[in-house]
């Protein structure tokens, strides 16, 4: 919830129970009531504590503003170790699922200390509407398999690219469907609420550890709403689908949409690679 218009879509997906036919008449109500105010508070802020208290009165507050607007981020872990496919792979969607999307990201490496060492690109696929059901079930909506695409590669921070050039990307989006449906679409880094770094701290401090570092997407920049098949009905995805994420001096990561049962299992783990780099004698 660090970009306010996937917060918006996440307020409307629980307020429509995950029911697609109840997302645009949720989201003209609640254009009325926040209008564009949004867009520029701060969170943790005084003005964010004031919308709060407004909102709560209307019965409109969300455990998604709580997060997007309050001074604690939704942080949580997106995916079992080397569990992300990557450029060219199969993305999944459950079967069961008929409202999803793509969730085009920035993902930050970062070691042990909290230390941003570079920068690539992610698909945070999401089912809106299991997690619409209800927010516990994120686990459901999130970790499937091909869920988690990140690439093409890694962009090392140097002194000619650092995360100063990271807080001005600009992300862009396409999907081409075998039913000849074309969506493109393009966001800005600068809109973004919360500081990478703050970010950064808050997953890495104290408190929490990743003593392998980990690999930190910073949200959505944009979820698609254009009608796709009925009038009111929004974007879903489907089988074939080709999903193009590219940002100019990141790269471009593209993937293919297909059902998670259609998905190769993941079935290589850390006992399997700690084997097969003994097998090799790369580890003693």
């Amino acid at each position: 919830m660090t970009f306010a218009v996937s917060l918006i879509e996440r307020v409307i997906e629980e307020k429509a129970d995950g029911d697609p036919d109840l997302a645009e008449l949720i989201r003209n109500d609640l254009a009325k009531e926040i209008g564009k105010n949004i867009l520029n508070i701060k969170p943790g802020s005084d003005d964010a504590a004031k919308l709060k208290i407004n909102l709560m009165e209307k019965n409109m507050w969300s455990q998604y503003m709580e997060v997007g607007l309050g001074p604690d981020a939704e942080v949580f872990t997106k995916a079992q170790i080397m569990s992300s496919v990557g450029h060219l792979d199969k993305i999944g969607i459950h079967p069961m699922s008929s409202w999803n999307n793509p969730e085009p990201e920035i993902v930050l490496a970062v070691n042990s200390k909290g230390k941003i060492l570079g920068v690539t690109l992610g698909n945070d696929v999401n089912l809106r509407d299991v997690e619409g059901r209800s927010a516990l079930l994120l686990g459901r909506a999130k970790d499937n398999n091909g869920s988690c695409s990140i690439g093409p590669f890694i962009r090392v921070f140097d002194e000619n690219f650092d995360i100063n050039n990271v807080k001005q990307a600009v992300v862009s989006l396409s999907i081409d469907g075998s039913d000849s449906y074309h969506l493109k679409g393009q966001s800005q880094m600068t809109k973004i609420s919360r500081e990478p770094e703050d970010l950064v701290n808050q997953v890495i401090n104290s408190h929490h550890q990743y003593p392998d570092g980990l690999m930190l997407f910073l949200g959505t920049m944009f979820t698609p709403i254009d009608d796709r098949d009925h009038a009111g009905h929004g974007f879903t995805h489907k089988v074939g689908d080709v999903v193009k994420i590219s940002s100019p001096e990141i790269g471009t990561l593209i993937n293919i949409v297909d059902h998670t049962n259609n998905i190769p299992p993941w079935g290589f783990g850390v006992y399997d690679l700690m084997k097969n780099l003994c097998s090799r004698g790369l580890l003693v």
